[in-house]
């Protein structure tokens, strides 16, 4: 059963930063995908950035350049470094893991098996 734990959102002025982590725990994928995605009220989820077990990683076009995500501690540990945050970047940020295939698609949901409860970021 894997759990997911995020850490460090919070309030912060637009062309602030923010990071974010995700702790993991019970991992049992032989490949994975890492993922964060981010909703805001009265908006769908949608995926922020991505990293795969070999350290591929994946951005939305609205965060590329201003976002990094990471991982350390082999799978235990997922991080996202924002920067340049801007209001609309706003949301409760929710870190996911899932099984990593051949053509698998990061932006997908149904892509993750296990999501954790999230953290909210506010930037205003």
């Amino acid at each position: 059963h894997v759990q997911l734990v995020e850490s460090g959102g919070g309030s912060v002025q637009p062309g602030g930063s923010l990071r974010l982590s995700c702790v993991a725990s019970g991992f049992t994928y032989s490949r994975y995908c890492m993922g964060w995605f981010r909703e805001a009220p009265g908006k769908v989820r949608e995926g922020v950035a991505s990293i795969d077990d070999d350290g591929r990683t994946s951005y939305a076009d609205s965060v590329k350049g201003r976002f990094t995500i990471s991982k350390a501690n082999g799978k235990n540990t997922l991080s996202l470094q924002m920067n340049s945050l801007k209001p609309e970047d706003s949301g409760m940020y929710c870190c996911a893991a899932g099984f990593l295939y051949p053509g698998y698609d990061w932006l997908n949901m149904d892509e993750y098996n296990s999501w954790g409860q999230g953290t909210q970021v506010t930037v205003s």
